[in-house]
């Protein structure tokens, strides 16, 4: 199941554009990107679910937001997104953190891994920025 459907995605890269088309975070994004073919765009959502699938085993086993454990996929989203889009600093981090939850359209996305899934990983994601 992809990370984010065709429209949702075009949405968003819209918005996006319009909010930060002039950062370099998203002149990088761009340059990045725009070489990638449809398998690769299905590549990195089909990374993306994994992570959301990890986080959502890790809540399940009770795991805390602040856990060593849940830390450690902080890091992994944070690269993954570094590795395929734009460097994803502490700063975008937590911004998206925020977005997660903020965000229905985001918050629909990741929560149809399991119900409560943004909360955690933003809870998450703002523990990992507070100690970096």
């Amino acid at each position: 199941m992809p990370f984010s459907d065709n429209n949702v995605i075009k949405e968003l890269n819209a918005e996006a554009q319009e909010k930060w088309g002039t950062t370099d975070a998203y002149k990088e994004y761009t340059e990045k990107t725009k070489g990638y073919s449809a398998e690769t765009w299905d590549s990195l959502a089909d990374g993306m679910d994994e992570i959301m699938g990890e986080f959502v085993l890790s809540m399940k086993n009770g795991t805390n937001p602040d856990s060593e454990e849940a830390q450690i996929l902080v890091k992994k989203l944070q690269n993954h997104i570094s590795a395929n889009y734009y460097t994803c600093t502490p700063e975008i981090l937590s911004y998206l953190g925020m977005m997660y939850v903020s965000d229905e359209r985001f918050r629909n996305n990741i929560d149809k891994h399991g119900s409560g899934t943004a909360e955690f990983i933003s809870q998450a994601i703002d523990f990992y920025c507070k100690k970096v």
